[in-house]
Formats: structure tokens, sequence, C-alpha cells
């Protein structure tokens, strides 16, 4: 099969079949263009790409393995249904990871070691800026959001800890950009994120963790809401925007 595509484009140079086909349905299903609970097939997706089913089964596989899709039989596979209960559950896992990591941090920078200052630095380089210095582009600064997120734990010294977070921020990925997107957090994340920093750089522990889990728990609730709207708008809109290769209903086999 040619490196090329159909209506589903064509994929950049030096990028394989399998991580572009993987990329567009992620995007996809960030955006929500493919919807929770929509259901697909390998053949359609195939088609639609001008490709083989081998590098979209690897791409649907990889998606599996991000926690976004499940595959039935006959090729058959279907967009996970949004579990809000999940979300609270790792939301609860990344205030106690973050919170341990400011509090080794402040402690670190005190006199005790172990910790990355150097990360800590380039971080406040970023975020404690001018008004004027920000950047306004919500999908830019959801990547650096989670860049500033992950920078605190790895800073913080326990590499296994950051290990686990890196796959937690994974998960939680395709509602948390959604507050960036279609919200109106990035004033007010340059803003939380400078105090942070600010209270690590003091070594001010109780502070610091007052902060992060406040700026944690206010963005759960953002983007539960914004999840619920964004959901309810699209399948409103869904029948005319439909994916050329979201068509039939796969028939489930237990």
């Amino acid at each position: 099969m040619p490196a090329t595509t159909g209506d589903g484009g064509m994929p950049p140079k030096g990028v394989s079949l399998p991580e572009y086909v993987y990329g567009r349905l992620r995007e996809d299903i960030f955006d929500m263009r493919l919807l929770p609970g929509d259901q697909i097939t390998e053949t359609e997706i195939a088609a639609y790409f001008n490709v083989s089913r081998t590098p979209v089964r690897e791409a649907l596989q990889r998606l599996q393995s991000d926690g976004l899709m499940q595959g039935y039989v006959r090729g058959g596979w279907e967009v996970v249904p949004i579990d809000f209960k999940r979300f609270e559950e790792l939301y609860e896992m990344r205030r106690l990871i973050e919170n341990f990591a400011v509090s080794k941090l402040c402690a670190g920078l005190a006199g005790a070691g172990g910790v990355d200052a150097a990360l800590i630095e380039q971080q406040k380089a970023i975020w404690c800026v001018k008004p004027s210095r920000r950047v306004s582009d919500g999908r830019l600064v959801a990547t650096m959001d989670e860049q500033f997120h992950l920078a605190l734990v790895r800073a913080s010294g326990n590499q296994e800890i950051a290990s686990a977070f890196e796959r937690l921020t994974d998960r939680i990925r395709i509602v948390r950009r959604l507050d960036f997107v279609y919200g109106d957090c990035v004033q007010s994340t340059y803003e939380e994120h400078a105090a942070i920093l600010l209270e690590i750089s003091a070594h001010d522990a109780d502070a610091a963790v007052r902060l992060m889990t406040t700026h944690i728990e206010d963005g759960h609730v953002d983007v539960t809401q914004i999840t619920l709207h964004r959901l309810h708008s699209a399948r409103q809109s869904n029948g005319a925007q439909r994916l050329p290769y979201v068509q039939v209903k796969v028939m489930r086999q237990a």
C-alpha cells in the first residue's frame, strides 16, 4: 500500500502510517468529532485513510492502551464512554502525587537536597512573566500546563512516581484540555502557576500545597462542567458533522 491517503489526508514526511492514523483518530476523540460510544470498524477507517487494515489496527490498539478505544469482534471498535467516577479517582490520585511533589520540593530547596532546582527555574521563566508575554493560544497553553505539572513531579526526584504521573496525565488529557480550548482559564493558569512556583521558591510547603490543591480541584470542577456541555452540544450537532468513517453500529458479542 503506498504511503498516501484519500479523504484522510497525507502523513507528514517521516511519520509512519500507524503513527499518522493514531494521531488523527486521537485528535478526533479529543476534539469530540468522535464521541464516547461512537462505533467504527477497521475497514471503514482503512478506506478513509486509503491504507491497509494493518496500520489501522496498530493505531487502534495503541488508542486502546491509552484507554480511549475498546475493541470488539470482526474489527469493530468503540470510543470508550466517559466515566466521570473514574476521572474523579484519577484527579484524587493527581492531588496526592502533586502535593507530595511540592512538599518535597520545598524541603529540598530549603536544604534537604535531592531535587532538581533547575527545572523549577525553567518553569518560573515560563510562568512568572508579565501579561504581555503570556501565550494566548489555548491548545498551546494546555500542552504547557501539562509540562508544568510533569516538571514539578520530575523535579521532586522520584522517577517511579514521575512515570506513574505521566500515565495519569495521558488518561485525563481528554477532559483536561477542554478547559483550555473551550473554557476561559489561560490567564488564571498563568497566575496560579506563578503563585505555586513562588511559594515553592520560598520553601513554604503549607502554602504551596494549599494553592496546588485549590488549583487542581477548581480545574476538575471546570472540566466536568465543560465536558458535559460539550458532549451535549456535540451530540446535538453531530448529524450534520458526522465523520465519514463513523457509519456503522458494531454488534457486540459477550
